[in-house]
């Protein structure tokens, strides 16, 4: 039985408790993260049904037994059912501030910075090195959506801010997210290394066209985005065209 139990956690870790795959240098922190915390559920799961199966072997009534002596308490018992969950979540809060420490770190030392504004209700993507902006429209139908080029293989910064309400930026092959929030820039960096186009989304309940607020990210070799930066550039699409809202919202200005 242990070893059908271990051969099960070992078939979920190698595809990953099925967990989507990321597609950024930094999602394996969060891919880790979740193996981590199952095959500690299944530890204590484990141990928990172990320890339940032999007192119910162990401690069953055979005929002729007294009547058990009868306690009202038991210290030591109780001491393990208050200490083990105490170091259980300790463990936890440990690993997870540990993570979410590293997935937020920004180090400055990215090849691209893109600005991300989020508004009611779609997306603006700055390139600041480029000065070239593509700003979308709220949309259910794909070929209608903004689309954000990333360059494969570089690591890219993000700065969030919104001129409006709380809104979330999630793209779920990232696996990450991050709030955007009016007043306040927030800032995260990944390295995409796959290529294709992956989903994003707002992940805030943030109004009426909430579920209109979807993009497109597009993972594309170097030439390719920088044809696409030269295309937004020749269509005049350049300046930074948030810079005044974002700023006038983080002072509170209508």
């Amino acid at each position: 039985m242990g070893a059908i139990l271990a051969g099960l956690v070992w078939w979920g870790y190698q595809y990953d408790f099925g967990f989507p795959e990321g597609i950024t240098e930094q999602s394996a922190i969060t891919a880790h993260f979740w193996n981590g915390t199952w095959v500690a559920a299944f530890a204590v799961g484990i141990l928990t049904w172990g320890l339940m199966l032999y007192a119910s072997i162990a401690y069953r009534r055979r005929h002729g037994d007294p009547m058990p002596r009868q306690l009202r308490y038991n210290i030591p018992i109780e001491v393990m059912y208050t200490v083990t969950p105490i170091a259980m979540v300790l463990a936890i809060v440990f690993f997870t501030v540990r993570d979410e420490a590293e997935l937020t770190r920004v180090s400055n030392d990215q090849a691209e910075t893109v600005d991300v504004t989020g508004f009611r209700w779609s997306w603006s993507f700055y390139y600041a090195d480029h000065d070239v902006y593509e700003i979308g429209q709220p949309s259910l139908v794909d070929e209608d959506l903004p689309v954000l080029y990333l360059p494969v293989n570089e690591k890219v910064q993000f700065n969030l801010g919104s001129p409006d309400v709380i809104h979330s930026f999630w793209v779920p092959a990232f696996l990450f997210k991050m709030d955007v929030v009016p007043g306040r820039i927030n800032t995260f960096e990944v390295t995409p290394n796959e290529l294709g186009t992956f989903a994003g989304k707002c992940a805030e309940l943030c109004g009426v066209d909430h579920s209109r607020m979807l993009f497109n990210v597009k993972v594309v070799e170097r030439a390719e985005f920088d044809a696409h930066m030269d295309e937004l550039r020749a269509l005049g699409q350049t300046g930074d065209p948030d810079a005044g809202r974002i700023s006038d919202a983080a002072q509170g200005v209508e």
